[in-house]
C-alpha cells in the first residue's frame, strides 16, 4: 500500500509517493493541466488516500483525483504544519510531512462535500459576491440624498422600481435617471421646500456639478477630487438655508 502526498499550488502541483514504511517511490511536480492530476493518481491502486491541502483551487483538484480513482483527504494546512513540527516551509518539506501523518493516521482531514453540493454553494457565494458593490453604490446614493434632506417616502426601496417612478413623478424632490441603468443625478425642484438648487453653486475653483458625472469630470479636468465638491455644497447648502 502506498500513501498520495499533493501540496498544491496555483501553477503546479507537487506530488510524493509513500510506502507503509516511509519509503520514498516518487517525488514529482505536476504542472497544471486538464487531466495531468488524474493521470498521475491513476497510476497507482485505486481507493488509495490521497493528501491535498487546503487551497482555494482545491475543488478541481479533489475532482480530478476522485476521476483517477484515489480517496481524496482534504487537510486542514494550519493544522498540519503544527502537527508536523516543522519550522521551516517549503514545497519538498510540506510533501514530505503529509504521508508521515497518514501513516500515524493522525492527518487532520477536514468534510468533503460531493461534487453536485460543491457546485450548488459556490452559486450563491459567488452571488454574494457580485451583490457587494451594487449594495455599496445604493447607499452612496442614498446618502447623497441624505445629504440635502431629500426623502422618498412610501416605498422600502428607493431605488426600486416604485422608488424610481416616484422620484420621476410630478413634484418629486429629486429626478432619476431612465431605468435602463442611468446614472442618477440629485437636484432640486426649487418649489419652495426650503431647499435652494445647487446644480451650478460657484466656488472659488469653479463650479462644482450636482450629478455623479460632472463631479467626475470636475475631478479630472480641475484636479479637485468629489469630497472637494461635496465639501463646497454643504458649505453653500448651509450658507443659503434660512435661518
Amino acid at each position: 500500500m502506498e500513501y498520495i502526498a499533493l501540496d498544491v499550488h496555483k501553477r503546479y502541483t507537487w506530488a510524493r509517493v509513500e510506502t507503509v514504511h516511509g519509503e520514498r517511490v516518487i517525488e514529482l511536480r505536476v504542472l497544471h493541466q486538464r487531466g495531468a492530476i488524474q493521470n498521475f493518481v491513476r497510476q497507482w491502486a485505486p481507493g488509495l488516500p490521497v493528501a491535498v491541502e487546503t487551497v482555494g483551487n482545491w475543488y478541481w483538484v479533489v475532482a480530478e483525483v476522485e476521476a483517477g480513482g484515489g480517496q481524496p483527504q482534504l487537510v486542514n494546512a494550519r493544522l498540519a504544519k503544527l502537527m508536523m513540527g516543522s519550522v521551516n516551509k517549503s514545497d519538498r518539506l510540506d510533501v514530505q510531512g503529509l504521508p508521515r501523518l497518514q501513516q500515524t493516521g493522525t492527518l487532520p482531514t477536514v468534510w468533503i462535500p460531493p461534487g453536485a453540493v460543491r457546485d450548488a454553494r459556490e452559486l450563491p457565494r459567488t452571488r454574494l459576491v457580485f451583490r457587494q458593490p451594487r449594495t455599496q453604490l445604493k447607499n452612496r446614493v442614498l446618502a447623497t440624498f441624505a445629504k440635502y434632506g431629500l426623502m422618498v417616502e412610501g416605498v422600502s426601496d428607493a431605488l426600486g422600481a416604485g422608488g424610481r417612478q416616484r422620484m420621476a413623478g410630478p413634484g418629486a424632490p429629486v429626478a432619476a435617471a431612465d431605468t435602463t441603468g442611468g446614472d442618477v443625478s440629485v437636484e432640486s425642484t426649487g418649489s419652495g421646500d426650503g431647499h435652494p438648487d445647487l446644480s451650478g453653486t460657484p466656488d472659488a475653483g469653479g463650479v462644482c456639478p450636482a450629478s455623479p458625472d460632472g463631479l467626475a469630470q470636475d475631478a479630472a479636468e480641475g484636479g479637485r477630487s468629489p469630497g472637494d465638491c461635496d465639501l463646497d455644497l454643504d458649505r453653500h447648502r448651509r450658507a443659503l438655508s434660512p435661518g
